[in-house]
């Protein structure tokens, strides 16, 4: 007798299913990168530039309140041209012109964040209470994400990498490091990220820990909830909708988030 024939098995799709259509008030929900996601800077950052520093002969150490008060400038070739010229008052020996800084300063800035890339790889530094599931709630309700980083793109990439996984990763749009000539406090980054994403600015919800953050998120029209991190304690944040210690302990909710752009 014939055998009975057997139903074959369902096959999978050949595209991911669709992602669920926003319908909240939120255009997008935009993340910082250091100190926002993660506490990078006095543990990783800072820890860096020494790194960097001690591998190229520089007699160079900054202590954590030193760094500190380098914070207020924005971008880490930056910060180094701002040390230089101002604090160290000189140059290595092959930095005379100008041209020769800003060489200097690539190859500098290209070692540390080869060294952050491996500090951040050991796993040493956790996300910040709340962030995982800010970013679950975002996607389970279709709200664009993106991140907002004067850091470098290789290592905002890699921080959202290994501390929220591929699968998240895969949701954001990522605009860091010198894809702006002006970095925070101008508004360029953020400016960028609704240009290229479509978005009403007025509709974002921004996720800041810094003044000077705050500072871009507010002058680009965008609505910005601020998180204090270690550094960033005693600073002002005029213009923020809402100044909490953490996601979590501020109890901040995707549908918190909705008053402030309705």
């Amino acid at each position: 007798l014939p055998l009975p024939l057997r139903a074959s098995p369902p096959r999978a799709s050949a595209t991911p299913p669709a992602a669920p259509t926003n319908t909240t008030p939120l255009a997008a929900l935009i993340f910082d990168c250091d100190g926002v996601l993660a506490d990078t800077e006095r543990d990783a950052h800072r820890v860096a530039f020494n790194a960097a520093f001690k591998f190229k002969n520089l007699p160079h150490d900054w202590t954590p309140s030193l760094y500190g008060e380098l914070l207020s400038t924005g971008g880490g070739k930056e910060r180094m041209r701002r040390f230089f010229d101002t604090i160290a008052k000189s140059w290595p020996d092959n930095a005379s012109t100008e041209d020769q800084q800003s060489a200097v300063l690539l190859e500098l800035h290209k070692l540390k964040t080869r060294l952050f890339n491996e500090i951040i790889e050991t796993g040493s530094v956790p996300l910040r209470p709340g962030v995982a599931r800010l970013v679950d709630e975002a996607l389970s309700a279709g709200v664009p994400l993106a991140v907002c980083s004067t850091s470098n793109e290789v290592a905002v990439e890699n921080i959202v990498r290994l501390l929220l996984g591929d699968a998240r990763r895969n949701a954001f749009r990522i605009f860091a490091g010198d894809v702006v000539a002006r970095k925070k406090p101008a508004p360029d980054i953020y400016t960028l990220a609704a240009e290229t994403m479509g978005l009403e600015p007025g509709k974002c919800a921004v996720i800041e820990d810094s003044e000077i953050g705050c500072k871009a998120a507010v002058a680009a029209g965008m609505r910005c909830l601020v998180t204090v991190s270690t550094y960033t304690k005693g600073e002002r944040f005029e213009g923020a909708v809402q100044v909490v210690e953490d996601l979590e302990r501020g109890e901040v909710s995707l549908e918190s988030l909705f008053k402030y752009v309705e």
